[in-house]
């Protein structure tokens, strides 16, 4: 077997334009009903994260960190640079019964598509 291959009873995963309409981000002018959590470090975060996005590093939550109260109760897209890290938050997440997909091609993808990017003082931002 593969070390690539995912259970499929793992947690699910979806695209940015995906992310983006199930968090509030997309064309439409209607909220989403999910939290976007970005689970960079916290200099990525700080050079560019989407707007409404709750921080986590994947680090904190690996080490047993709780959910921000924003993202308690919801159900979470989980974003990162390019979909690694994201996709192992998700795992984890999805053990302790969260309701969690990950983003393919992250945040990387989430800027190539036009989605807004900003930084830590809500300018315009990069994904770093």
């Amino acid at each position: 077997m593969s070390i690539f291959r995912r259970s499929k009873s793992g947690p699910g995963r979806v695209t940015v334009q995906e992310a983006a309409g199930r968090t509030g981000h997309g064309d439409s002018a209607e909220r989403g009903d999910a939290v976007l959590l970005d689970v960079r470090e916290a200099h990525e975060w700080q050079a560019g994260h989407a707007p409404r996005a709750v921080h986590l590093p994947l680090s904190a939550l690996s080490a047993g960190a709780g959910l921000p109260p924003r993202a308690q109760s919801r159900p979470l897209i989980v974003i990162c640079r390019s979909g690694n890290r994201s996709r192992r938050a998700a795992e984890l997440l999805a053990a302790r019964g969260t309701d969690a997909v990950d983003v393919v091609g992250g945040m990387q993808d989430w800027a190539g598509a036009g989605l807004p990017v900003v930084d830590s003082r809500g300018k315009a931002g990069t994904v770093a």
